[in-house]
């Protein structure tokens, strides 16, 4: 594509050289460029892609996209000078991929919680009801029915942009994807077309990113600050920050809820360990969803397909069909043995499942949970998750998650300072993962709950920069298998 057309509406200050040349490819990564590409040399937390650029030079980039010009300029490359460099790489990007979210109807949810249960639901309901779907989420990516591995919650700019042009040569007719936080901030999804924002709720999260929770609710906001007024903004009327995510947005506005006033409201009629009876909008739903938090989910599923033009009496039989989002609630029977694997790793992901837990408990089994918490990530959560572990189980068991390039063992004290001399006696220590599902296995009778919190749908462990492979699935699934074949001898 000739550069002119690929910086259009790009939000540049200067350019220095020709902007007739050809555009080849676009890269983040100076690795990554390729003879007549265009290298972007944008400043993130870790790197500085201005550092970076006689390497991309080196390997054959024609065009430079930075803020701040090099000290000695090549006479045939063509540099570009930006205030905020990821904004007009995104532009530049959805230019270069022409457009390709225009072709059909974007619909992207943020929120600490439920993002993936609710991208993955819609791309279930969307593809039952007969219309091509594409997924972009924390558990993986879907062009119909072909699966694309999952890196991110949402890629970078270019590898986004390529895949949204992926679905548009796929004729696809509605996408689903999840903005997280760190996206939004990094102007990842600036200036894509949504036709629907989803707000799903605000509470403690990725603090060793944004700062402060303002900051990171104000990273959130920003997504609804950007779209048109053709485009709908959806919230939780249940949550105080839902408000707030619609100050300074063009869109039109919806609600959905529970508990307060809203356009779209639900009630749990009936609620087990393998589904709900809702009342929604009218109509009594039967689903295969366990979970107050989950009726929060299914009501925005049901509320964004209402806003998208579905009618209210085609959604109720696809909406019972719906179930559970691998690695969310997932429950792993062997004989009478129960273990459930979630992927809360925020306070109040795992609160919810807790909560879930002791409402369909109704015969008071003994609750053991097995929980980490991530490295070099938020470390102020992980006091509050082991405080809520410990009060709303039997027996806990600490243990690691993704320690990352962090001491697993410092990982855990800071998790037990949160917890009071008393509390400790009904918590164990276990670094080691394996063992420590083992132990929780081990302790159990038959009929008690057993919670393995924190990875979910995850198949690794990241040690040290290497990814392991360990899924919680497979691993409890395991150790109860021979705890009843042992029992059986």
């Amino acid at each position: 594509m000739i550069l002119l057309h690929v910086i259009s509406g790009a939000k540049t200050q200067e350019i220095i050289g020709s902007t007739e040349l050809v555009v080849d490819g676009m890269a983040l990564d100076s690795r990554f460029v390729k003879p007549g590409y265009l290298f972007a040399a944008l400043t993130g937390t870790q790197v500085d892609g201005h550092n970076y650029i006689q390497t991309a030079l080196d390997l054959g980039a024609k065009v430079i996209l930075c803020s701040i010009l090099p000290s000695e300029l090549n006479a045939d490359i063509t540099y570009i000078v930006s205030k905020n460099c990821s904004v007009s790489l995104a532009l530049m990007a959805k230019n270069f991929y022409g457009n390709p979210a225009s072709y059909y109807d974007l619909v992207a949810v943020t929120g600490t919680n439920g993002k993936t249960t609710t991208c993955t639901l819609l791309y279930q309901l969307f593809t039952q009801l007969g219309y091509k779907c594409g997924l972009i989420s924390t558990a993986g990516n879907f062009i119909a029915e072909k699966s694309i591995p999952a890196t991110h919650t949402t890629p970078d700019v270019l590898s986004l942009n390529a895949l949204l042009a992926e679905m548009r040569d796929a004729e696809l007719d509605f996408v689903f994807m999840e903005a997280s936080s760190h996206a939004i901030h990094q102007n990842r999804t600036y200036g894509l077309p949504f036709k629907l924002a989803a707000f799903t709720n605000l509470t403690h999260d990725h603090l060793d990113y944004h700062g402060t929770f303002a900051d990171y609710r104000d990273a959130k906001k920003a997504l609804f600050d950007q779209l048109d007024s053709e485009a709908w903004a959806l919230t939780n009327a249940d949550d105080k920050n839902g408000k707030i995510m619609l100050q300074n947005s063009e869109a039109m506005r919806s609600t959905y809820g529970l508990s307060n006033t809203a356009d779209f409201k639900a009630k749990v009629i009936e609620n087990d360990l393998y589904g709900m009876v809702l009342e929604l909008d009218g109509m009594t739903i039967h689903t295969r969803i366990s979970g107050l938090y989950n009726a929060y989910n299914i009501t925005c599923v049901y509320a964004i397909a209402r806003l998208l033009g579905m009618e209210a009496n085609v959604l109720a039989e696809p909406i019972s069909n719906l179930i559970q989002v691998n690695g969310r609630f997932n429950i792993i029977h062997v004989a009478d043995r129960i273990a459930i694997v979630d992927y809360a790793h925020t306070p109040d992901a795992l609160l919810n499942v807790l909560k879930n837990i002791e409402e369909v408990n109704v015969h008071g089994k003994k609750v053991y949970t097995v929980i980490g918490c991530g490295g070099d990530r938020d470390t102020s959560k992980r006091p509050q998750m082991a405080k809520i572990a410990v009060e709303h189980s039997y027996k806990v068991v600490f243990t690691s998650d993704n320690p990352r390039t962090e001491n697993p063992e410092t990982i855990l004290d800071n998790m037990e300072s949160g917890l009071s001399a008393s509390a400790k006696a009904f918590a164990l220590r276990i670094t080691d993962r394996k063992q420590a599902i083992r132990t929780a296995v081990s302790l159990s009778s038959i009929g008690d709950i057993i919670l393995i919190a924190g990875k979910g749908h995850e198949t690794y462990q990241e040690i040290n920069g290497v990814k392991y492979p360990f899924d919680d699935k497979v691993v409890v699934f395991e150790e109860l298998s021979n705890l009843v074949n042992n029992s059986n001898k």
